[in-house]
């Protein structure tokens, strides 16, 4: 989906259309300081990864997010960057407002939706009691979210209970889905994890894609396409925002001087990192370590 953004009081789009908060799809080319602080969310709040790789402590409980994973944060729950920020890549989602939240701390959606009390207070529980906040590689739900953009950009006739129904429909997926998450796991991304333990225990080495592949057993063109397909970046480019991940910890350090950072985190001198941190934050790694002194 191409990037749009549509607010609830500023897009006539969502005219008639109270429940949906946000909808929005948005692609971030560099890491921005205070990007995605913590809050507590008030709405369901459904994230949809496109490309790219996302650290996201939802609910206090942090999760990494790989294209095609799905995120919902209920409301009451906290969310924010791993790091405060938002990550590079390119996220879809949707903000659903609920009536109100019961004595028994099930949402009530209101008379937009389809669904029975019944329903909906088993898809709040389901939700509740399962306690994923991520689902795995759920494509179908992306379907859903480009046919309510669809609609409501569309506008033809009955596009109004079109698009609740679609709502509807994404709940009903996402609850079914959460049932038998714990049964569901994804091979790769698992290796793929162990892989960055690795890399991120010895980032000062000058790591080739032909060594990165050798520590999961694949050749460099089966490595290249799963590295490209799970994170949206090149292997090269998936390192260096790495190198960039944990330069940004070191950085929060007063003890650690600019230059040592760059040679720990794999850099050839202190120039080359600050033009690559430059690039990816928006900031020197001075400036950024003076910006988030004062926060």
């Amino acid at each position: 989906m191409n990037q749009f953004f549509l607010h609830h009081e500023q897009s006539k789009e969502l005219a008639g259309f109270s429940h949906i908060q946000e909808m929005a799809v948005r692609k971030n080319s560099s890491i921005q300081l205070n990007s995605l602080c913590k809050s507590i969310t008030e709405s369901i709040r459904i994230y949809y990864i496109l490309d790219g790789k996302f650290e996201w402590l939802i609910n206090e409980h942090s999760h990494v997010l790989y294209p095609g994973d799905l995120a919902i944060v209920l409301p009451g729950q906290s969310f924010a960057g791993n790091r405060d920020c938002l990550d590079i890549g390119t996220v879809c989602w949707i903000y659903v407002g609920v009536e109100y939240i019961d004595k028994n701390r099930r949402m009530v959606l209101g008379n937009w939706s389809g669904l029975t009390k019944n329903e909906s207070a088993t898809i709040s529980r389901i939700l509740q009691l399962n306690n994923v906040a991520v689902l795995a590689n759920v494509k179908k739900a992306l379907t859903i979210l480009q046919a309510i953009r669809e609609e409501l950009f569309g506008q033809e006739i009955g596009y109004g209970t079109r698009v609740n129904h679609l709502i509807d429909e994404l709940l009903i997926f996402i609850a079914r889905q959460s049932t038998h998450q714990n049964n569901f796991r994804r091979d790769f991304p698992q290796t793929f994890a162990k892989l960055e333990e690795a890399l991120r225990q010895n980032l000062s080495h000058q790591w080739t894609v032909e060594e990165m592949a050798a520590l999961i057993g694949l050749g460099t063109t089966a490595f290249s396409e799963k590295v490209k397909n799970y994170t949206g970046f090149s292997p090269l480019n998936y390192l260096i925002n790495i190198r960039i991940s944990e330069a940004i910890k070191m950085l929060k350090r007063q003890d650690i001087n600019v230059t040592d950072i760059a040679l720990e985190t794999g850099f050839y001198s202190s120039q080359h990192f600050s033009t690559t941190f430059k690039k990816l934050t928006g900031y020197t790694p001075g400036d950024f370590r003076k910006r988030n002194s004062k926060t």
